[in-house]
């Protein structure tokens, strides 16, 4: 075991010469014999070795039985221990994962690289988990060699491989009582599924777990030709290969907001790739919005419509990013952003409704054909500034005066909409 401990940490380049390495120790087999299989190589791994214990407090005396078994062996081999606990509560993933959550948690508190004792056969397990879960090539890789700070030296060695070597140096163990239960579905995998296949395959968690590294392998190389600049252009992500799609979608969601996206969410991003609408779009966890902006694709936290807002004359309404700001008119001047009209009755600045129409050179539009026409991206539309009276649509902000209400002499009121410094568009 020691060997192939050593060339597993080697060939994932897991340590330099200086590194201080934490083993995780619960007291179980497998983390015992992490800990003193890195004692025995410390010196030819040149590094500073200690060990972490977290005491979830969840079996009573036996929880603390464990704490105190490891604060002996440490004691005995002068191995510097960092020691925490917690009162545990099952969260909305379970207990086991809160567990797991309070433990790492505890880790990242120390300052050095943490080694976890996760077996071949753990690795063959969570492959299993993740198939009776479903599954992708990512899932299929299991545990990760290293992730961050986070080492798992051992993946390489089998149990039966850990309880030889612990049997040849004589070191003790605790063994866990909520190991023995079938209360969690990997503990069912373990005693009951893993078992019936070993009798086919006496290796199989070896060659599973080889095979999960091979996988990640593989998923390493795909997400890294999934590294593709934004913004998304449709047409690209049309001629990609579906294994690659998937994954420049994946990575689009989660950098757009959306912190876990599923095979359904990449599915749905699929879908607006693939649709005829130009402004399809989609509504995704983490109030996200996917829009197909005609050629490309767009993302954005979700807003809400343009409030209805009164603007007096002269006044001044204030909006994210726009500054609106009636006055009377010394000119006649009509641009895509100043406009004099003849108003009748107050004047509301709003977002566009259904009916709401607009004359310009070119003829009288409805505002949705207006914007369609101009590609302005559909997640956007509601947040044009719309100027209307009594009579209807006075001026939109960036396309212009309606020519129905503009004013053909003095006196009359100017409409200025201005950028604010600094800010974002709309």
């Amino acid at each position: 075991m020691l060997n192939k401990l050593y060339t597993f940490i080697r060939q994932q380049n897991m340590v330099t010469p200086g590194d201080h390495i934490i083993c995780a120790v619960s007291g179980g087999a497998d983390s015992m014999a992490l800990l003193f299989a890195m004692y025995l190589l410390r010196e030819k791994l040149n590094i500073r070795l200690s060990a972490a214990h977290f005491n979830h407090n969840l079996r009573g005396s036996e929880s603390d039985g464990d704490e105190a078994f490891v604060r002996e062996f440490c004691s005995r081999y002068d191995i510097e221990l960092f020691v925490g606990s917690g009162c545990v509560t099952a969260g909305e993933k379970g207990l086991e994962a809160a567990a797991r959550d309070a433990r790492y948690a505890f880790f990242q508190t120390l300052s050095g690289k943490i080694a976890t004792a996760h077996t071949a056969n753990d690795n063959a397990e969570t492959v299993l988990l993740h198939l009776v879960r479903g599954t992708g090539l990512k899932g299929l890789g299991a545990i990760a060699p290293v992730r961050g700070n986070i080492l798992r030296p051992m993946l390489s060695v089998t149990r039966q491989e850990v309880l030889a070597f612990l049997g040849e140096y004589h070191i003790l163990y605790r063994e866990d009582s909520s190991n023995q239960t079938d209360q969690f579905l990997r503990n069912r995998l373990r005693h009951h599924v893993m078992p019936l296949l070993e009798k086919e395959n006496p290796r199989l968690a070896e060659n599973l777990s080889a095979m999960a590294l091979r996988l990640r392998q593989d998923e390493a190389v795909l997400q890294e030709c999934a590294d593709v600049p934004y913004p998304l252009q449709v047409e690209n992500l049309r001629a990609m290969p579906a294994a690659i799609r998937s994954r420049v979608l994946e990575r689009f969601l989660k950098d757009s907001g959306v912190k876990e996206p599923e095979a359904e969410h990449v599915a749905m991003a699929e879908a607006l790739v693939y649709s005829e609408k130009p402004s399809a779009r989609a509504h995704f966890p983490g109030g996200v919005t996917v829009s197909r902006c005609y050629d490309e694709l767009a993302a954005q936290a979700e807003e809400k419509p343009l409030d209805t807002m009164m603007l007096t004359c002269p006044g001044t309404v204030q909006l994210p990013g726009l500054c609106i700001v009636c006055s009377a008119a010394e000119e006649i001047i009509n641009t895509a952003n100043v406009f004099t009209v003849s108003c009748s009755g107050s004047i509301t600045v709003r977002c566009r409704r259904p009916n709401d129409e607009l004359r310009l050179s070119g003829g009288t539009k409805r505002l949705k054909k207006l914007f369609i026409d101009r590609k302005i991206p559909a997640a956007q539309r509601l947040r044009i500034p719309v100027l209307a009276d009594d009579k209807g649509v006075l001026a939109v902000y960036g396309i212009g005066v309606n020519l129905d209400r503009a004013a053909k002499a003095l006196p009359a009121w100017q409409i200025r909409i201005e950028e604010k410094i600094h800010s974002g568009s709309l």
